[in-house]
């Protein structure tokens, strides 16, 4: 059985728009998963990073990274942000502006680390020709991948992603989640990502958990959480493919139209020239769906 990385159990009031809740959450990640928070606005997802990142107290808990306590308050041990090792990505980059490129990411080297991982992270993140340049010269996109580099650049022990992404339109947000799956891979990283968008939560996540009104109400597979069995026996709607998976002989295609997710039995002939993210029709004469591709 693995040990889990992260042990978190923790109870918190929040003030949400809708008036006062209580966050009250217990959950573990085993090192090397993706994990993303779901849930609506004020639910208290954004709030779990922070308090992760020692950037929010909890009224009561216990937070535990394999041998290490950074907080249990019936001991009254909480370990300020710079002693967690934590990179933290926000939606709005937070980079220093007077920093270049390379700059930001050296800054976020622990003393005593080895620095060649920024040399490494600026070439396989597609940034040389950017090392040089400010913030202010770079597109959203191209400073998302800095964020993204300099938290890498920590070798952080659970990596944290607030709707990283969010503000990307479709084609720099399937780029992004590229560099993420790969940093996750060769980096060895615990991720926790929040997120609304069901494509990337489908494509990056390991294991979703539900939150509502700070409490959790579903935890699985993304498959597990999304997906809508329940198909009418006459329909024709359009989606995009964000799961193509082989089961023994067939391959489960799994296409989310609207908020819907549904599945499709689809043979190796059928799904040839298929692809994640690709637009497609999903149609139905009765109770057996075929997909049509739009491209």
């Amino acid at each position: 059985m693995t040990t889990p990385l992260l042990k978190f159990q923790a109870t918190k009031m929040l003030h949400t728009s809708g008036g006062t809740q209580l966050l009250d959450i217990s959950f573990e990640l085993d090192p090397g998963r993706l994990l993303t928070i779901y849930g609506a606005s004020g639910a208290g997802k954004t709030t779990i990073l922070r308090i992760l990142a020692g950037l929010r107290e909890i009224d009561s808990g216990f937070i535990a990274v394999e041998e290490e306590v950074w907080v249990n308050t019936a001991a009254k041990i909480n370990w300020p942000a710079r002693k967690r090792s934590v990179g933290l990505v926000f939606q709005d980059f937070a980079l220093f502006p007077h920093l270049t490129v390379r700059e930001n990411l050296e800054y976020a080297i622990p003393k005593g680390q080895d620095g060649k991982i920024v040399t490494e992270l600026i070439e396989w993140m597609e940034l040389t020709a950017l090392r040089d340049k400010r913030p202010a010269a770079l597109s959203g996109g191209q400073q998302q991948r800095v964020a993204l580099a300099r938290a890498i650049a920590r070798k952080p022990r659970i990596l944290l992603l607030d709707e990283p992404l969010s503000a990307l339109d479709d084609e720099m947000r399937w780029k992004l989640q590229d560099y993420i799956i790969r940093a996750h891979r060769d980096y060895e990283l615990t991720t926790i990502l929040v997120s609304h968008h069901l494509p990337e939560i489908f494509r990056l996540s390991d294991e979703v958990i539900c939150l509502d009104k700070g409490q959790i109400v579903r935890q699985g597979q993304p498959s597990d959480i999304f997906l809508e069995e329940k198909i009418s026996s006459k329909f024709k709607v359009t989606g995009e493919i964000i799961e193509i998976v082989k089961s023994d002989i067939v391959f489960i295609v799994s296409v989310l139209c609207a908020n819907t997710v549904v599945k499709v039995i689809a043979t190796a002939d059928e799904i040839a020239g298929l692809r994640m993210g690709q637009k497609v029709m999903v149609a139905s004469k009765a109770f057996n769906p075929v997909i049509l591709r739009m491209e």
